[in-house]
């Protein structure tokens, strides 16, 4: 994954395994080499920024990247089922969940939307201990760092993703799966890793 996305920053994709050929191999099974869990963003194409083929990434999405039922099933078929070696959590800068729950945080914040609400508040636990450890306040408008933010809200989603699936977090002391919390820079289109469990 890493050398695809090398690829993918200096502008050299191969786009490989995205053939006729590839699709036949995959008709009747797949073995993905890892599982990622990412946000939503349409900036975040995963088989694109890591240049990857049909087949080569089992890809679970949703915005601000947070932990539900579906997510930690999806994860828990392509762990258990798929056994892939490798969780990757996707997060990256610029995160429109991210902002809305830094934003959401200020005094006569206008309420949201119910579903939106509900995946804003897996952020903001985030959002209050960032403003804990700096000079931020909820008061005043661009003050909460939101880079710093998501980083937390990564490691967050890498916790609660062991704690909610005895699956998964079995399988990384056995020494089956390693998890990577990786930040996407969208400018420059890198996956730099942040928080590594297991072996990788």
């Amino acid at each position: 994954m890493q050398r695809g996305n090398q690829r993918f920053v200096d502008g050299e994709p191969q786009h490989p395994r995205q053939d006729v050929d590839r699709r036949t191999e995959l008709a009747t099974a797949q073995t993905p080499a890892a599982a990622l869990f990412g946000c939503s963003d349409s900036r975040l194409a995963a088989e694109i920024i890591f240049d990857m083929g049909l087949g080569d990434l089992f890809v679970v999405r949703n915005a601000g990247q947070v932990i539900s039922d579906s997510v930690l099933g999806s994860l828990e078929y392509a762990v258990a089922v798929l056994k892939v070696p490798l969780i990757l959590v996707l997060g990256h800068d610029g995160c429109g969940a991210v902002q809305a729950a830094v934003d959401a945080q200020a005094p006569g914040a206008a309420p949201l939307p119910v579903h939106i609400g509900r995946i804003i508040e897996k952020i903001v636990p985030a959002v209050h201990r960032v403003v804990a450890a700096t000079d931020a306040t909820l008061t005043e408008p661009g003050s909460i760092d939101a880079l710093m933010v998501g980083r937390e809200h990564l490691r967050d989603t890498v916790t609660e993703l062991l704690e909610q699936s005895e699956l998964i977090s079995d399988a990384v002391a056995a020494g089956t799966l390693a998890i990577v919390g990786a930040n996407y820079r969208l400018l420059e289109g890198r996956a730099v890793p942040d928080v590594v469990v297991g072996n990788v």
